[in-house]
């Protein structure tokens, strides 16, 4: 049996009527379901919702949210235009055919798959010193719970293979598994060559790291670039690192 967001909610509200700490409600669950387990900022949220008189399990309905059937017409019609258009590039055609099989995958953002899912990218950021404005590359990582992390490369300007995979990676690999040992870590990063070659890859083998690949050319389709660096300085809530999430799979 897979369990929903509901079946997960229903069992945080037991914990907290059986006067159960967070910390002992987390526990309890990853000993139970492992890295299927919600993560501590979502019993924390639901802790607090309760506490303040909610009895609702379901989400809360969003307005010109997009159903499931929606998001499939949408993905249908862009199919139509590539098919009929014969102008439209492989390029189109890639990037419809990994929406199809990300919506698959992950019903749709529905999934508690989602939850696993750690992604990446690097920019070149501004950097306030006394009077002074540099620029600096670093990576920043987020996921569906919120920020992990964001790593500087110091004086390197461009990314390496050999820098990803013993600095920024292990980093932040370590960071996770040191919260929940046992957690799935799904990888989602763009097409570049210090993501691609064959030392990422194969480190990402040897920590028994999943990779969610992404089309060419789409930076609309990554959640640092259509949400994170345009408010990087903004300290977010977790609900809006959530609707970050959401309309990542909106946008697919």
């Amino acid at each position: 049996m897979e369990l929903n967001r509901e079946h997960f909610r229903a069992i945080i509200y037991y914990n907290l009527q059986r006067q159960l700490s967070q910390q002992e409600c987390l526990a309890e669950l990853l000993s139970v379901f492992g890295n299927e387990a919600p993560h501590q900022s979502i019993i924390s949220r639901w802790y607090g919702e309760f506490k303040l008189g909610r009895v609702c399990l379901s989400d809360d309905p969003r307005v010109g949210a997009p159903t499931m059937a929606a998001t499939q017409e949408n993905v249908d019609a862009v199919r139509k235009l590539i098919i009929e258009d014969r102008h439209v590039t492989y390029r189109e055609i890639e990037a419809v055919n990994w929406c199809q099989k990300t919506l698959d995958r992950f019903n749709s953002g529905i999934s508690k798959n989602v939850y696993s899912i750690v992604s990446g990218e690097e920019k070149p950021t501004k950097v306030i010193r006394s009077r002074s404005v540099s620029k600096k590359m670093v990576a920043t990582l987020v996921s569906k719970a919120g920020h992990i992390a964001t790593i500087s490369l110091n004086e390197q300007r461009t990314v390496t293979a050999d820098w990803y995979t013993t600095i920024c990676l292990p980093k932040v690999i370590t960071e996770l598994r040191n919260i929940n040992p046992k957690r799935r870590i799904i990888l989602h990063q763009n097409n570049a060559s210090s993501h691609t070659a064959q030392k990422t890859r194969q480190y990402l083998t040897e920590e028994n790291v999943e990779l969610l690949d992404h089309p060419p050319y789409s930076p609309n389709l990554s959640p640092n670039d259509f949400f994170t660096f345009p408010k990087i300085k903004n300290r977010l809530r977790e609900e809006a690192w959530n609707k970050c999430f959401e309309n990542w799979f909106e946008r697919i």
